[in-house]
């Protein structure tokens, strides 16, 4: 079944080009020109993914993710946020309201398609998660290389775990993207796993939490 994403920006453009791109790219897209809009949108037909911009007259991006994190029913839709606002501060104040992705513009639109389906990737995984036994999910040998964490590992392996790309962690972690580059390739080690997928998958079998 084909994924609903909704698109908010009060640019008629934006709107346009990134849900032609994302029609293109096999999902169902939506578009709304403001929070409030968007909110009907949601209550009508909950979408599995927003794309949203911060800047918009009247109820920011902001305000639509606080929104929708404490509305029970709604607070488990992915949004990304899609902006010009791009200073390490509207990052985190973002990040801290519960965002799952932060892209500045201008911007590619195969990251952006890179990063919906890692998001989708990573719901899938939980979801198989819950439907398979812990001994199906992760080998022996895998399982005793949780005792062997550092910190720092763990905490760049919940963030992978939560869909988040190697920028966007360096970003949370206060560290250059190289380093945690550096650390993904360890952890693909000490795991005995062959890429990030598996690596989240890893992470999500042994219920890594936030440290």
């Amino acid at each position: 079944m084909k994924k609903q994403l909704l698109i908010v920006d009060d640019d008629l453009y934006i709107r346009n080009s990134i849900s032609s791109y994302l029609v293109s790219a096999g999902f169902l897209v939506d578009t709304a020109i403001s929070v409030e809009a968007a909110l009907r949108v949601i209550r009508l037909h909950k979408p599995d993914l927003i794309i949203a911009d911060i800047m918009m007259p009247y109820l920011d991006g902001y305000d639509l993710l606080a929104i929708l994190r404490a509305d029970q029913l709604l607070s488990n839709i992915p949004i990304i946020f899609l902006t010009a606002k791009g200073m390490t501060d509207d990052r985190i104040a973002g990040y801290d309201l519960g965002c799952n992705a932060y892209l500045t513009k201008p911007f590619n639109p195969q990251e952006l398609l890179a990063i919906i389906n890692n998001i989708f990737v990573n719901i899938d995984l939980l979801l198989s998660k819950r439907s398979l036994k812990p001994s199906l999910l992760i080998t022996e040998s895998q399982s005793t290389a949780l005792l062997n964490f550092t910190h720092k590992e763990s905490e760049v392996l919940f963030l992978v775990a939560q869909g988040l790309m190697n920028k966007e962690i360096a970003l949370r972690l206060n560290l250059s993207q190289r380093n945690i580059e550096k650390y993904v390739s360890r952890l693909l080690k000490k795991t005995n796993t062959r890429n990030r997928t598996e690596l989240a998958q890893f992470a999500l079998s042994q219920n890594i939490n936030q440290v």
